[in-house]
C-alpha cells in the first residue's frame, strides 16, 4: 500500500509541476515592465510632455496616472511588447508623487507604481573620468570638501537627485541598462558624480526647484566612445571591425561602444539639457586631435537628433592644466583650441574654462580636487544662457584681435561682462618673433581704460604673435568677472606640434 501511494504521489507532482510553471510564465509576460532609468525617486522635467516607456504583453493596452492631475492616459504596446506615452507635468513640485500604470482588459490584475516622483529640471551629465570622479573621490585623487558635502546634501539640496548609469560596452545598442534613481541622502552621495552634483546643488538652489541627473560617464572615454556607428564609419581613421574594436586597449578607449551600452538606454527621456566633461583622452590621438571640434559637434548632433527634443542646451569644461607625457606631450592645448571652436560649429553651446583651477601639485593629477568650482561655472552658464538670469557672469575674458605697437603686443578682450579683474602679477603670456620662437613676457601692463594687455618681452624686439597659457601645464592669472579665468589662445597658426 506505502509503495502504491508513493507512486500516485510522484505521478500527481509530474501533473502538477508543468501547471504551475504555465502558470508562472503567464504571469512573467503580462508583468509591465520599466527600464532602470524609470524608477521610483526619479526627477521628471517641468512644464513637458514627460516620456515614459517600457515593455507589457504585446498588444496589451494600457492606463497611466499621475498623482499630480485627474487624466487618465492610455497606450497599447506593439508587437514586440514596447510601449511609450507622454504625460504633462506642470509647474516645478517638491511635493513627493505617484505615478500608477495599469493594465486593462485581462491584463487589469497587472500594475507598477512609481513612487516619491519630483519635477523639476533634468539634465544628462556625461563625458569621461572628470565627469564620473564621485563626491567620495578616486585613489589617490580626492575631491575638495566631497565627503562633507556628501554628508550634508540632503540638508543643503534635499530636492536633487541623480541616477547613475553602470559602467558597460555593448557592441550594439541596448534598450536598457544598470542603474537606479537614489535621493541625496548619505551614503547615495558619495557614489554620486561631483562635477554633476555640484551643477544641480547649484542650480535647485538658483531655481528653488528639484534637479534631476542621470549621469552616464566613462572614465577614459574618447569622443568616438559616445558616438553611433553611422557616424563613425565617414571617419577613416576608425576600424569598426567588431573583433578589432573589442580588442583595442586600453579598453576604455574603444570606439561606439559606451553609445551603445550606456547612452541609448537614456536616450529617450526628457530633458532640459546636457553636460559634458571630457577630452583628455583625445589628446594627440591621431585625426580625432585636430578634428576634435567637428567629432564633438557630430556626436552633439546625433545625440539632439536621438533625445528629439532640438537643440537642447550643451554646456561643457574646458580640460584643466595638466603635464601630459609621450606622444600626448604639449598637445593639450590644441586639443583645447578645438573645444573652444567647437561652440562655433555647435548651435546653443556653451564652454567654461577651469584654468585656474589646479593646484601646483596637481601638475601631474589628472582629476584636480577643485569639482565644486567646475560644476558652479557650469551652472552659471546655465543660469546666464538656458535660465535667462543675464546678471550671472559665466564666461571668463576671450581674446579679441592683436595690434603690433613697435616691441609691444596690444591684446584685447571681448566677453567682459564685468571688465578684467586683475591688473598686478599677471601671468601666463609668451612672445614669439619672425623666427616663431616664443619667450615669456617680461612685462605685462593692463590698461584699464580699454581692457587691454601690453605685453613685451626683451628678447623679441620685434613680435609678430603672442600666446596665452598654450601649454599642457600653464594656469594663468588673467580673470574676469566672477574670478572667472581668460581663455588659452594663441594668435599665430603655426604648425601644431
Amino acid at each position: 500500500m506505502k509503495k502504491i501511494f508513493l507512486l500516485l504521489a510522484a505521478l500527481l507532482c509530474l501533473v502538477i509541476i508543468p501547471l504551475v510553471t504555465v502558470q508562472m510564465t503567464t504571469d512573467a509576460a503580462d508583468e509591465i515592465r520599466l527600464p532602470a532609468v524609470i524608477g521610483d525617486h526619479m526627477v521628471l522635467q517641468r512644464n513637458s510632455q514627460a516620456r515614459l516607456w517600457g515593455w507589457a504583453t504585446p498588444d496589451a493596452e494600457l492606463r497611466i496616472q499621475a498623482s499630480w492631475d485627474d487624466a487618465t492616459y492610455s497606450t497599447r504596446a506593439d508587437a514586440d511588447g514596447r510601449w511609450q506615452v507622454n504625460i504633462p507635468t506642470g509647474e516645478a513640485c517638491t511635493t513627493p508623487q505617484q505615478i500608477m500604470i495599469r493594465g486593462a482588459g485581462r491584463s487589469s490584475h497587472n500594475a507598477r507604481t512609481i513612487n516619491d516622483v519630483l519635477i523639476g529640471e533634468v539634465w544628462l551629465a556625461s563625458g569621461q573620468s572628470n565627469m564620473e570622479m564621485p563626491l567620495k573621490g578616486f585613489p589617490g585623487c580626492a575631491v575638495q570638501d566631497g565627503l562633507n558635502d556628501a554628508i550634508t546634501a540632503s540638508q543643503r539640496s534635499p530636492y536633487v537627485r541623480m541616477m547613475n548609469v553602470r559602467l558597460a560596452q555593448s557592441g550594439h545598442e541596448l534598450e536598457d541598462c544598470q542603474g537606479q534613481w537614489m535621493d541625496s541622502s548619505y551614503p547615495n552621495t558619495m557614489e554620486w558624480s561631483a562635477t554633476a552634483y555640484y551643477f544641480a546643488s547649484t542650480l535647485s538652489q538658483a531655481l528653488g526647484m528639484p534637479v534631476g541627473i542621470i549621469n552616464a560617464a566613462y572614465g577614459g572615454a574618447t569622443v568616438e566612445s559616445w558616438t553611433s556607428r553611422d557616424v563613425l564609419a565617414r571617419y577613416p581613421d576608425i576600424d569598426l571591425d567588431t573583433t578589432h574594436i573589442w580588442a583595442q586597449q586600453p579598453q576604455y578607449t574603444r570606439p561606439l561602444l559606451m553609445y551603445n551600452a550606456m547612452f541609448c538606454p537614456v536616450r529617450h527621456y526628457t530633458y532640459r539639457g546636457i553636460i559634458w566633461y571630457q577630452g583628455e583622452s583625445n589628446v594627440g590621438t591621431g585625426p580625432a586631435s585636430t578634428n576634435y571640434a567637428e567629432r564633438l559637434a557630430n556626436m552633439v548632433q546625433l545625440w539632439r537628433d536621438s533625445i528629439g527634443l532640438g537643440d537642447i542646451p550643451f554646456i561643457y569644461a574646458e580640460i584643466a592644466p595638466y603635464q601630459y607625457e609621450g606622444e600626448q606631450y604639449e598637445r593639450a592645448p590644441y586639443l583645447r583650441e578645438q573645444q573652444y571652436r567647437a561652440q562655433s560649429l555647435i548651435p546653443n553651446s556653451y564652454m567654461i574654462s577651469t584654468n585656474n583651477l589646479v593646484e601646483p601639485y596637481e601638475k601631474y593629477n589628472i582629476h584636480p580636487r577643485q569639482k565644486s568650482v567646475v560644476g558652479q561655472r557650469l551652472c552659471w552658464a546655465a543660469l546666464h544662457n538656458t535660465y535667462g538670469m543675464k546678471q550671472v557672469c559665466w564666461s571668463g575674458p576671450r581674446y579679441k584681435d592683436l595690434e603690433i605697437r613697435r616691441d609691444t603686443c596690444v591684446v584685447g578682450f571681448t566677453d567682459l561682462q564685468m571688465g578684467i579683474c586683475r591688473n598686478y602679477d599677471i601671468q601666463g603670456f609668451e612672445v614669439a618673433g619672425a623666427d616663431r620662437r616664443f619667450y615669456p613676457a617680461d612685462e605685462v601692463l593692463f590698461r584699464w581704460q580699454t581692457n587691454q594687455m601690453l605685453v613685451r618681452s626683451l628678447r623679441v624686439p620685434h613680435p609678430v604673435a603672442v600666446r596665452y597659457c598654450f601649454h599642457d601645464w600653464q594656469p594663468g592669472t588673467v580673470i574676469g568677472g566672477n574670478e572667472l579665468p581668460a581663455f588659452p589662445f594663441r594668435t599665430d597658426d603655426w604648425e601644431t606640434k
